[in-house]
Order: C-alpha cells, then sequence, then structure tokens
C-alpha cells in the first residue's frame, strides 16, 4: 500500500523560518537570565479544568504488577511551579503539550507552548513583557489593553460582572444564540459564547490586545484581586482573530487551591465528565512556599502562524495529527 501523506504539512521554508523565530525566542529570555527548564510531559496527576480534556496512557513495568494510568500534560504548568518553590528563580520552557479536543484551523491536539514565570511580577508586569516578545516576533505595534468588563461594555453594552444569568441569556438571545442560552443554567458558559463569538472578532486587529481582570469565577490559577474581590487577576491576549496566551497573577495559597481543584471535579461530575486525580504534589510546593509571581502560556504554533501570516496551523509545524 502506498501512503500518500508522508510529507510534512509545513513547507521546509516555513520550518527554517520557525527555528529561527525559536532562536529568537530562546535569545530574548537569555537577555533576561531566564532560565530555560525541561519538565516531564507524562504525569500521575492533570489538570482538573472541566474545559480542559486530557489524553492518558497506561505503563506496565515490567518490574511491577501494577498498572499505572499517566496523563499527557496540557501545560508544564504545575511541574513547573514546583520548580520555583523549590527555588529555581525565573523560568521558562518550550515544549510539547497536549489536549484532547479539536483539530482545526488553529487547533492540533499536540502543539508547542512556550511558558514562563517572573518571581516579583504582577500581572500587569508579566504583560508588559510580553508585549516586548510580540512586538520583537510579531513587528507589531504596541499592544491595547482592556478590563473584560470593559471589552463586554464596548462590544455587548453590558456588565458582564453585574448582570444576572437572566440578564446575560437575554444579551445571547438577541446576538442569535437563543438555543443554546435558553437551556444554559451557568453564567460563565455564556460569558465565554458571548467573549468567543462578539467580542474577539471585534479586539486585537490592528495591534495585540491584553484583555484582564476576568470574573472571579473564571480565575483558574489566578489570584483574586485584593481590591475587588468580583475579579481575578487574569489576563488574555488576542491578535487577529486568535487568542494567543492565557496568564496570572499566580495563585499561591495551598488550600485555596485545593478548593478549586476539587470544585473542579464537582462541576465535571456534574457535566457528566470523569474526575481527575489532584496533583498532590503541587498542593503540597505550594504549602512550602510559591515566590509571589505571574506566569504566562504562550501558543507558539500560532505566535508563529501570525509571524510568517499563515491561514492555519498546520502549515507551520512539521505533521499535523493526520500525517503524524
Amino acid at each position: 500500500m502506498t501512503v500518500t501523506n508522508w510529507q510534512p504539512s509545513a513547507a521546509i521554508s516555513t520550518l527554517k523560518k520557525r527555528a529561527q523565530i525559536l532562536q529568537k525566542i530562546r535569545q530574548f529570555f537569555a537577555e533576561r537570565q531566564i532560565l530555560e527548564v525541561d519538565t516531564p510531559a507524562l504525569s500521575h496527576h492533570t489538570v482538573t479544568d472541566e474545559h480542559l480534556h486530557s489524553f492518558s496512557t497506561l505503563f506496565q513495568s515490567p518490574l511491577s504488577p501494577k498498572t499505572q494510568t499517566l496523563y499527557l500534560q496540557t501545560s508544564p504548568e504545575f511541574a513547573m511551579k514546583r520548580l520555583l518553590c523549590a527555588g529555581s528563580g525565573a523560568i521558562y520552557q518550550i515544549c510539547k503539550s497536549f489536549r484532547n479536543e479539536e483539530a482545526g484551523r488553529n487547533h492540533n491536539p499536540e502543539f508547542t507552548m512556550l511558558e514562563w514565570y517572573r518571581p516579583d511580577f504582577d500581572h500587569h508586569q508579566l504583560m508588559a513583557e510580553m508585549d516586548e516578545l510580540l512586538q520583537l516576533i510579531l513587528n507589531c505595534e504596541n499592544a491595547d489593553k482592556l478590563t473584560y468588563q470593559q471589552a463586554f461594555e464596548q462590544h455587548l453594552f453590558c456588565n458582564p460582572i453585574k448582570a444576572s444569568l437572566d440578564e446575560i441569556k437575554t444579551v445571547a438571545i438577541q446576538y442569535g444564540f437563543a438555543e443554546i442560552a435558553e437551556n444554559e443554567h451557568n453564567k460563565d458558559i455564556l460569558l465565554m459564547l458571548l467573549f468567543s463569538q462578539i467580542v474577539e472578532p471585534n479586539i486585537g486587529q490592528k495591534r495585540p490586545c491584553f484583555v484582564y481582570d476576568f470574573p472571579a469565577s473564571q480565575a483558574a490559577l489566578a489570584k483574586i484581586s485584593p481590591q475587588d474581590p468580583n475579579v481575578a487577576e487574569r489576563f488574555e491576549v488576542y491578535f487577529k482573530g486568535i487568542e494567543l496566551a492565557n496568564g496570572f497573577h499566580e495563585l499561591d495559597d495551598a488550600d485555596e487551591q485545593q478548593a478549586r481543584f476539587e470544585n473542579d471535579n464537582m462541576k465535571r461530575q456534574q457535566q457528566g465528565l470523569a474526575s481527575m486525580p489532584i496533583d498532590q504534589n503541587l498542593i503540597s510546593a505550594l504549602q512550602s512556599g510559591l515566590p509571589a509571581c505571574a506566569g504566562v502560556a504562550l501558543g507558539v504554533d500560532r505566535l508563529i502562524m501570525l509571524a510568517l501570516e499563515c491561514e492555519r496551523i498546520e502549515q507551520v509545524i512539521a505533521f499535523e495529527h493526520n500525517r503524524a
């Protein structure tokens, strides 16, 4: 049988440009004396977030009768935070990450992640540093900044923090999402729908746009703002219709992190999803002390798509999933 899709999905000339971009990224961090690290892609634990789906595999050692379930990591976050707790100082990593979700124009189940952490930075300082990196790689103007609330008020004419579920349903119906809205009881699901479908296409078109101060209910691993308990110190960045990165002023309270993980698993069960094993190594590390820091995860393949003006992620990776 002749296999017809053995060739790479990206042109060799594109892969050479990709290598040059990766070299520039590493130089950016070398100039700032940020340590490059390498953490496991396979772990005994994984994320509990109900919006993220991990790949799992079975490890059967010939030296042990027990089969172990291991998970491909959706990002290197947990292991990198353990390094921070052990005294690593500022660190970054460029690695493969895995999500058992969609494949398409902006998605591949295996992708390259750039993640970095800056002790003594808050999320605003990290946004400023990330802006420098984007200008270097994309040759773009400096980024705009909007709060999550400002983004909704400008493009959907509602306050996402103060509005009730019924009020958000009304907005969703006005924008053509009646079929989804009428049966949805989770306000955050509707906010995420409206953000992705209405806000995202209208921001960050001429220059990147940072959106920050997300609702506290969407904090993930970010601190809650000491000035406003309704918002989390979290940001995302968008450019030309593409979500590039997600960053946090990192939560350092072990008890709060444990409670959030448990709440995630409760939400998973309510949606008929399997509970995920909570990473007690991370909890123990946080108990020993995470330095005050900010961190961000950036999709490298998407960044390269924008830098090289490519339309699809398969154009910038050697072998997309159908050719892997």
